[in-house]
């Protein structure tokens, strides 16, 4: 569990923050022992972005390599990631709740970009994901005026996969971890290491091609977990994971 803890400023995020959570997340990369992630925050927001104020006040904007809150720009993160959007998700919140895997957020939950109207621009990934996510024209309807969405709304578009009352929230990420960790934790990121990689290539048949070229796909076919699920199958029991 990883909660963005600025309730006092609805968990908007300046340079320190943005280092912490860089080593938060890289310790879950490399942590065998960690399967999944689900990030939320305290308080009655999810993440409401830059922290403007301390940004006027003269703090630096300086992010890690990783991006903002350590997601954003975290391309080689094959360990799934749960967004549990409890309320607003401005601008950075947005990005990063885009930067996971699934996505449940709470019945009054909103979205958006708004920094057009304080002159800036969602560089933190939000161009670009939102369009590959909705489409261009629904994308540009979002970042060129700076309006808010429902949580009801973003799912219809597609970039939120539940909706539930906000008291059900947590619950409802805590489901989708347990029918993730179902499955073989390396078969898990060997998936999503395909997936995402295939999005670099401009053809189908260029991702078929090239998907055999990961090292998450290479750990997978080495583990034991490789030789377990057919076992488990076979006798007709469930497999015990052990990600090695």
């Amino acid at each position: 569990m990883i909660t963005l803890a600025r309730p006092e400023s609805l968990n908007a995020l300046h340079t320190a923050a943005h280092n912490e959570l860089a080593a938060v997340f890289d310790n879950f990369a490399a942590d065998p022992d960690q399967w999944v992630a689900i990030v939320t925050g305290a308080g009655r927001a999810f993440c409401a972005g830059n922290d403007l104020k301390y940004q006027a006040a003269g703090g630096s904007l300086d992010r890690p390599p990783s991006g903002f809150g350590g997601l954003t720009s975290r391309f080689d993160l094959d360990k799934p990631v749960i967004a549990a959007v409890n309320g607003l998700a401005m601008g950075g919140g947005f990005e990063i709740a885009l930067s996971c895997d699934i996505v449940v957020a709470a019945e009054d939950a909103q979205f958006a970009f708004p920094e057009p109207r304080v002159g800036m621009a969602a560089l933190a990934s939000g161009l670009h994901r939102l369009p590959r996510t909705v489409g261009w024209q629904a994308a540009m309807g979002i970042i060129l005026t700076g309006r808010r969405l429902s949580a009801e709304e973003g799912r219809q578009l597609g970039f939120i996969n539940e909706v539930v009352p906000r008291e059900q929230v947590m619950t409802a990420a805590r489901r989708w971890a347990a029918q993730i960790l179902e499955c073989s934790p390396l078969a898990v990121r060997a998936a999503k290491e395909i997936a995402r990689e295939g999005l670099n290539h401009a053809s189908l048949e260029q991702a078929i091609a090239g998907q055999r070229g990961g090292g998450a796909l290479r750990a997978m076919l080495a583990s034991d977990d490789y030789g377990e699920g057919p076992r488990a199958f076979a006798e007709k029991r469930r497999p015990q994971w052990t990600g090695r």
